[in-house]
C-alpha cells in the first residue's frame, strides 16, 4: 500500500529528528574526548611523562598529630615534640647492606643495630618503609638530608613525637606511649593501617591506651613522584589528616606534684577527691618514674633499676594496690550497725585489751583496754574490742553489703590500667575462692579490716567522699573531649539515715579533734578548715602467742618489707565538706605517725589552692612545718602551657 504525501512528509520528520539527535550526542561525545586529550596532553603533560620514563606515583600515609592532655587548668601533661628520623624502603634499593653501610657514616648507628635493621627489613613488606633511627639532631638531619639523593630508598622525615613535660607526675595516670608491637596488631580485629606504620606510637597504659582512637586521630595521604632507582623525586600531592582529639583531666598539677613530692621517698599512695560531684583531682603513687624514657626506647639498665625496686614503681598502687583497710573500716561496721538498728549511739561496750570466742583470743591494739566505750569513742580512740562485739551482732554479709554501697569490693570504672575491685568478703566468696567455710574468727578479723578484707586508696577516698556528703558519689577522671564537657548528673542519695551519718561524723571528728583522738597531732588549727578522719594500721604478719608474751617487736626493729602498713582518710572542712583524701603508706608503721601527717598537708594544700600558710598549723608545729614545706622539691606550672618553675 502506498503512503500518501502527508505520511511521506511525516516519516521524513522523524527520520530527521532522529538524526540529530544521534548527531548532537556523538557530537558531544567527540567533546568530552577533545576535552580529555587537551587535559592530558596540556594540563597532565608532566604526569604522563613521569610514566612513560619510568617512574611512578606511590600514596604515602601522613600520621596526624596526636590529642594533647591538659590538666583541669590548661597546664599541658602529655604533648608532641618534633622528631627527626630517617626510613628506608626495600623495593628501592638494590643493596641494603651497602645502603645502611652508608648511613652509619652519616649517622649513629652501630652494627648491631644495623643486624637488627636488617632483619626488619626483610620481615616487613618490601614497600613499607622501616624507620632506622630517630631522635636524630638537628646536625645529623641535616646532613642526612644533603647526601639522600645518592641513597636510593632513603627518607629523612620530620615526626612527631610524644611527650610528658610533667615528667613523673602523671605517669601512672597517664601512661606512656610506645611502637605498635605485633602483640598489639595481634589484639586488634581489623587494625588502623596507621598502626602499620614503623615506629608508630599506641598507647601502652593509663589514658594513653584507654583513650586510644580518641588520641590517634585520622592519617592524611601524600601523593610522591618515585623513580627507577626508588628515590623519591617530589611531592604531587597533599590531604592533611585530623589530628586526635584533646583531652581535658580533672586533676589539678599542682596538687599532684605536691602530693607526689610529700610523699617523698615513701612507697604509698594518695587520692584528692571532690566530694560534691566525685572529680579526681590527684591520684599519686609513690616512687614514680619519667614516661619520656618509654617513649624514647628505655635502655636496659634503667628499665632493671625500676623492676628491681623493692618500692616498686611501675605499679600504681592508688588502684591496683590492695591493702587490708585496717581501722579504716570501722566506719563500714559502724554503719552497717546503725542502720541494722543493733546499736545506738549510746551503746557501750567494756574494753579489757582483748576479746574471747571459741577459745581463741583477739587483742585491741591497746595491751590495757579503752574501758567503757561508745560509738564515738570507739572511732575516736580506734577500739578494737567495740568491733570485735558489734561484728558477732551484725554478721559478714551486712558489713559486706554496707562495704559495697561505700565503694569497696566494687570496681570503680576510671580510664587507667589494671583497675582492681577490692575484696569485701562473704561466706560464699570464701567458700567459692577457697572451698572452705565461713569462720567466727573471719568475721572478727573483718570488723577491724583485717583477713579478707581488701580495698584500694581510690576505693578508700570514695569510701570517705560518700561518709561526707551522704551520696553515691563515683570518681570521675576526664573532664572534656576535645572542649566538650563530659555529662555529669546528680549522685544519688545513699538511702542510709542521717542520724547514723552524723553519729559516725562525729567520731571522725574525735579522731582528729578530741582530746584522745589518734590523729589529734595532725589537727587542723583553722577552724573553717577543720577535718575529721580514721587512722588505720594493717599488719602484714602474724604476731605469735609468745611474742606477746615477751612484748611485741616495734615496727622499727622490724625488716622494713615486715612492718605494718599505714593508713589515713579524712575530709575536710568538717561543717560544709569539699574534698576527701586517702593515704596509704606502705610498710609505714603507724596510721597516725605515717599517713596522717602527709594527708593533712595534702588536704590543707587542697583547701588553700596552694602552699598552705603556717597559721593552720598548730602553733608547736610551725616552725617544722616551715622547714619540712621549704625541703620539698616542688615544680608548679607558672602559666596554663608546658612552663614549669620551681616553687
Amino acid at each position: 500500500m502506498r503512503k500518501s504525501p502527508r505520511d511521506t512528509a511525516e516519516s521524513t520528520r522523524e527520520i530527521s529528528r532522529r538524526a540529530a539527535l544521534l548527531g548532537g550526542a556523538m557530537g558531544a561525545i567527540v567533546g568530552v574526548l577533545g576535552l580529555r586529550m587537551r587535559k592530558m596532553q596540556l594540563e597532565q603533560a608532566d604526569q604522563y611523562r613521569t610514566l612513560a620514563e619510568g617512574n611512578s606515583v606511590k600514596i604515602r600515609l601522613i600520621p596526624p598529630a596526636r590529642g594533647l592532655i591538659y590538666d583541669r587548668n590548661g597546664v599541658l601533661i602529655a604533648g608532641n615534640e618534633q622528631n627527626y628520623r630517617v626510613t628506608i624502603t626495600r623495593e628501592s634499593t638494590d643493596d641494603l647492606e651497602r645502603t645502611i653501610a652508608a648511613l652509619q657514616e652519616l649517622i649513629p648507628i652501630s652494627d648491631s643495630e644495623a643486624l637488627d635493621i636488617l632483619a626488619e627489613l626483610r620481615k616487613r613488606a618490601p614497600t613499607v618503609p622501616v624507620t632506622v633511627a630517630d631522635q636524630l639532631s638537628w646536625e645529623e638531619f641535616s646532613r642526612l638530608a644533603v647526601n639522600a639523593p645518592a641513597l636510593p630508598g632513603v627518607t629523612p622525615e620530620v615526626g612527631l613525637s610524644r611527650s610528658y613535660p610533667q615528667g613523673p607526675d602523671f605517669a601512672h595516670v597517664i601512661g606512656y606511649v610506645g611502637p605498635v608491637s605485633d602483640y598489639d596488631l595481634s589484639r586488634i580485629e581489623d587494625p588502623d593501617p596507621l598502626l602499620r606504620i614503623p615506629k608508630f606510637q599506641l598507647g601502652k597504659l593509663g589514658i594513653e591506651a584507654k583513650y586510644e582512637e580518641n588520641l590517634r586521630g585520622q592519617a592524611g595521604q601524600r601523593r610522591v613522584e618515585v623513580n627507577s632507582g626508588g628515590r623519591e623525586m617530589r611531592e604531587l600531592g597533599r590531604q592533611e589528616g585530623d589530628p586526635g582529639a584533646n583531652l581535658q583531666l580533672t586533676l589539678d598539677h599542682a596538687l599532684q606534684n605536691f602530693a607526689l613530692a610529700r610523699l617523698g621517698d615513701e612507697s604509698a599512695a594518695a587520692v584528692v577527691m571532690d566530694v560534691t560531684n566525685g572529680d579526681v583531682m590527684a591520684i599519686a603513687s609513690a616512687p614514680s618514674f619519667d614516661p619520656n624514657l618509654f617513649v624514647r626506647g628505655i635502655s636496659n639498665a634503667d628499665y632493671r633499676a625500676l623492676t628491681e625496686d623493692d618500692h616498686r614503681p611501675l605499679a600504681d598502687k592508688t588502684v591496683q594496690g590492695q591493702y587490708p583497710p585496717g581501722s579504716t573500716y570501722k566506719m563500714v561496721v559502724a554503719l552497717a550497725g546503725l542502720e541494722a538498728g543493733i546499736i545506738g549511739p549510746g551503746d557501750t561496750e567494756y574494753c579489757p585489751g582483748h576479746f574471747t570466742v571459741s577459745g581463741r583470743r583477739f587483742h585491741c591494739w591497746k595491751r590495757g583496754g579503752h574501758g567503757t566505750v561508745n560509738l564515738a569513742k570507739s572511732l575516736e580512740q580506734s577500739c578494737d574490742v567495740f568491733y570485735y562485739e558489734l561484728a558477732m551482732k551484725v554478721g559478714i554479709e551486712k558489713m559486706s553489703e554496707m562495704a559495697k554501697r561505700l565503694g569497696i569490693g566494687v570496681r570503680h570504672e576510671l580510664p587507667m590500667s589494671a583497675v582492681r575491685e577490692g575484696v569485701a568478703p562473704t561466706k560464699d566468696w570464701k567458700q567459692q575462692r577457697f572451698d572452705q567455710p565461713w569462720q567466727i574468727g573471719d568475721s572478727i578479723n573483718a570488723s577491724i579490716g583485717q583477713g579478707y578484707v581488701l580495698a584500694t586508696p581510690l576505693q578508700l577516698a570514695v569510701m570517705t567522699s560518700r561518709i561526707a556528703s551522704g551520696r553515691e558519689i563515683s570518681p570521675r577522671l576526664v573532664r572534656a573531649v576535645d572542649g566538650t564537657e563530659l555529662p555529669q548528673t546528680e549522685a544519688p542519695d545513699l538511702g542510709l539515715s542521717a542520724a547514723g551519718l552524723e553519729q559516725v561524723r562525729r567520731g571522725m571528728f574525735q579522731v582528729v579533734n578530741g582530746s584522745s583522738g589518734t590523729a589529734r597531732g595532725s589537727m587542723i588549727a583553722a577552724k573553717e578548715w577543720r577535718m575529721a578522719g580514721k587512722t588505720g594500721t594493717s599488719q602484714v604478719r602474724n604476731i605469735t602467742a609468745a611474742e606477746r608474751a615477751r612484748g611485741v617487736v616495734s615496727n622499727d626493729d622490724l625488716p622494713w618489707n615486715r612492718r605494718d602498713h599505714a593508713l589515713f582518710v579524712c575530709y575536710a572542712p568538717f561543717d560544709a565538706p569539699r574534698y576527701a583524701v586517702a593515704v596509704v603508706v606502705e610498710h609505714g608503721g603507724g596510721g597516725s605517725t605515717a599517713a596522717a601527717p602527709i594527708a593533712r598537708d595534702i588536704m590543707l594544700f587542697a583547701l588553700a589552692g596552694g602552699l598552705p600558710p603556717l597559721s593552720a598549723y598548730p602553733k608547736a608545729q610551725q616552725a617544722r612545718m616551715r622547714t619540712l614545706l621549704e625541703g620539698l622539691e616542688l615544680i608548679a606550672p607558672a602559666t596554663p602551657g608546658n612552663t614549669r618553675t620551681r616553687v
